[in-house]
């Protein structure tokens, strides 16, 4: 058999719209002689927080409307994060801002680069994101976490411990991440490449497929 053709993701766990790509991502995987290289990045919060200051202000409204359209449309479960992976306030004006202690998006981040090393990115992504956004309230209490990284085949404990012990290294990864990302051809996530060329956005994902069969793509 020959060797699976490959596409990268660059993915972040504050983005309902990652996690409304990545069960199709995952079955892909799974059906596909498909391998999924997860590259998981920091927000746009935490990268360009200055971004909330320059959008039109129908911005906040249209993506909540237009997210949980989406969602009921790929028939999946979804709700507001609580907590929000990225903790930010709003100010009298309005204006988001990112608060400097983030308990939440680091942590995760690191996990998940830390996951993909294991060779379980894809998957992990997919259990922790559905945990986020798909109505768990208080995601990150009990053990909501461990049971999630466990369905990946993974071991919470383990990677929490590791993720400490190695986090200049896994940051180091995460920076080289977010650098092939902004190399890629866009900035926002989900942003899938294959060969080069880029496809943003969860609703470019049978674009995505559609290239990879005129490629060769073949099922398992």
């Amino acid at each position: 058999m020959s060797a699976p053709m490959e596409i990268d993701v660059f993915w972040s766990f504050r983005s309902p719209w990652s996690y409304l790509a990545t069960k199709r991502l995952h079955d892909w995987q799974t059906k596909y002689q498909l391998l999924v290289n997860f590259r998981a990045v920091y927000p746009i919060a935490v990268r360009l927080p200055e971004f909330f200051d320059q959008v039109q202000p129908q911005w906040f409204s249209y993506f909540a409307t237009d997210v949980r359209r989406v969602a009921e449309f790929l028939e999946l479960p979804f709700a507001a994060a609580r907590p929000d992976p990225v903790i930010q306030h709003v100010d009298a004006d309005g204006r988001r801002h990112t608060d400097s202690e983030q308990p939440y998006i680091y942590r995760l981040t690191r996990l998940g680069a830390l996951a993909e090393e294991l060779g379980k990115g894809i998957e992990f992504a997919d259990e922790v994101s559905a945990l986020i956004w798909g109505g768990t309230k208080g995601w990150d209490q009990g053990d909501h976490l461990a049971q999630a990284a466990a369905r990946a085949g993974l071991n919470l404990a383990e990677m929490d411990e590791r993720i400490v012990a190695e986090a200049e290294r896994l940051d180091a990864v995460i920076d080289n991440n977010q650098r092939d990302h902004d190399q890629s051809g866009h900035w926002g996530v989900p942003t899938c490449t294959y060969n080069g060329e880029p496809f943003f956005g969860q609703d470019r994902l049978d674009v995505l497929l559609w290239r990879l069969q005129k490629e060769g793509l073949q099922e398992r």
